[in-house]
């Protein structure tokens, strides 16, 4: 093939009529060059050009099977998650674990998309009794396979000693204490967005709701720095930074997966490792943690 084209050729190339090519040098850049009063083309050249000028591109391939080697988890973030995840990466070299912080409903959307295998969720339903069903119905009806990872415990986090004298998540819906909140589409902010509605009142009328923060701990952080007096975040944080808590309720955390996925290697390994001795030893570490679910498939009541 050769690597110089005429006009006449590289109209052909395009597929367009001999005349447009000169507009197109003039109007668009196409690469030329003009020897002896004719213009030439350098084939990988005029590719380049046309790449450049690509708008409509295919859709990728929206599949977690197309990355081998990779095990990738979104949706809430988690103290005792990171945890498994480390233990998961050191017994088993691959598939290498990925973990992204897209809260709850994040979580739901890329797994929506095939964007990942398995997404962690905590979202409270409106009877205000179970968890997750409801979303996971609407998004995949029955498609997918629920297995409980833990149950957690949420609390209000406050400084030591409680100064504010703060005894339930309605009093930080009162509007009288500065708050730090979670950010929208997590299962926390879903909770507190819950008790704000049943109160009847706008977030504008509450101290630092609309600052949100990724974490839990970064929650509990700007409690203990004394930048909030309290914020809602699993209570497994406020003692790691020696904080008071006041216990809310205890929410169910699930994993989420599709069927087909769920039987697949890479996530009966990681599945595995939830009955494991170290895994389990790990935990005793942190409060605020129920494993007697854990490991098992969850169904509606």
């Amino acid at each position: 093939m050769k690597s110089l084209m005429n006009t006449k050729e590289v109209s052909q190339y395009i597929g367009i009529n001999e005349k447009k090519i000169y507009n197109l040098i003039t109007a668009k850049g196409l690469p030329a060059t003009k020897v002896t009063g004719k213009w030439l083309f350098q084939r990988h050249l005029v590719d380049r050009w046309l790449e450049l000028h690509t708008e409509n591109y295919p859709a990728d391939e929206k599949t977690p099977d197309a990355y081998q080697n990779l095990l990738i988890i979104t949706g809430s973030n988690d103290l005792l998650l990171d945890q498994l995840l480390e233990v998961f990466a050191r017994r088993h070299p691959l598939p290498l674990p990925l973990f992204s912080n897209l809260g709850s409903m994040g979580g739901i959307r890329a797994l929506k998309e095939n964007l990942c295998h398995i997404c962690s969720c905590h979202l409270l339903e409106s009877d205000g009794d179970e968890y997750n069903f409801a979303y996971v119905e609407e998004e995949f009806g029955n498609n997918v396979v629920l297995v409980n990872f833990c149950k957690r415990l949420q609390a209000v986090l406050v400084p030591r000693g409680n100064p504010k004298g703060i005894k339930e998540l309605a009093d930080l819906a009162s509007g009288r204490l500065r708050i730090a909140n979670r950010k929208k589409g997590t299962g926390t902010r879903l909770l507190l967005d819950q008790e704000v509605e049943r109160q009847g009142i706008s977030g504008d009328q509450i101290p630092g709701y609309e600052t949100e923060f990724a974490r839990h701990l970064d929650v509990a952080l700007e409690v203990l720095g004394e930048r909030a007096d309290a914020g809602l975040a699993i209570a497994a944080v406020a003692e790691m930074l020696g904080l008071d808590q006041v216990p809310v309720r205890w929410e169910r955390y699930d994993f989420i997966m599709r069927k087909d996925v769920f039987f697949s290697r890479s996530v009966q390994k990681l599945l595995a490792l939830l009955r494991d001795e170290e895994f389990i030893r790990l935990s005793d570490k942190f409060s605020g943690y129920d494993l007697s679910l854990s490991g098992q498939v969850v169904f509606r009541s």
